[in-house]
């Protein structure tokens, strides 16, 4: 057991522990323009975050009318993703420094994410967080994405905690929720400042709504110590 007792720790990966938002977009923006759909924006973008990459997908088969089946345009779009993930992902620095000092502590760390296991272990090996997060799911190994809570309570399950000693680090409103809905506190880094009144995140039990700006590795751990964590 750590020092934090029967604490575990469960990270979202794109946004919150690295920066792949961008590259998410140019994926989604080169494969929706290999498909006729020309100029998707950022703005477009936003509204996917937070969201698997199946259920993006699956919205914008209806959004913008595409025919092709969704497993064809998921391959695509992962393949232009992978493409830019082993070279382009940019780790947060604070947030690496709250992974080492966790680890350091022996606190049990899990990965949960909207990605293909692909995609997560491309950008775990390329920035060098694999050495600390061993334990990984993806949203396609179980029935539901967030907002439901399965990838949370999966990750629970193969890191052996109870949900009530787990704490999520999300950065979108749909894995707040499915952190509550898991029965899991949740440190909110919002990655789009504008969403940080999104009553999801209201849930939270540490919220910084200035996002990555805000968040130190010292102030997340500090909070992790002091905070409640009976059943």
């Amino acid at each position: 057991m750590s020092a934090l007792g029967t604490l575990a720790v469960v990270f979202h990966l794109d946004g919150t522990l690295v920066d792949s938002e961008p590259n998410y977009f140019e994926a989604g923006r080169r494969t929706l323009a290999e498909y006729g759909v020309p100029d998707f924006s950022w703005a477009e973008h936003e509204r996917y975050v937070g969201i698997s990459t199946r259920e993006t997908i699956t919205d914008w088969r209806g959004r913008y009318g595409l025919s092709a089946p969704v497993d064809e345009l998921v391959a695509v779009k992962n393949r232009h993703y992978l493409e830019l993930a082993r070279t382009k992902t940019v780790v947060f620095p604070q947030m690496r420094t709250f992974v080492e000092r966790l680890a350091g502590e022996g606190v049990p760390l899990a990965v949960a994410s909207g990605s293909s296991a692909e995609a997560i272990d491309a950008i775990l090996s390329g920035t060098g967080l694999d050495a600390y997060l061993r334990t990984v799911v993806s949203a396609d190994e179980v029935p539901h994405g967030k907002p439901a809570p399965d990838v949370f309570l999966e990750a629970a399950r193969r890191l052996g905690a109870r949900p009530a000693d787990c704490v999520v680090v999300e950065d979108a409103a749909p894995g707040a929720a499915a952190a509550h809905a898991a029965g899991m506190r949740c440190i909110a880094v919002p990655y789009v400042a504008a969403q940080a009144d999104a009553p999801e995140f209201a849930t939270a039990g540490l919220l910084l709504r200035g996002g990555q700006a805000e968040f130190t590795a010292r102030a997340a751990f500090d909070w992790l110590a002091a905070s409640d964590r009976r059943p």
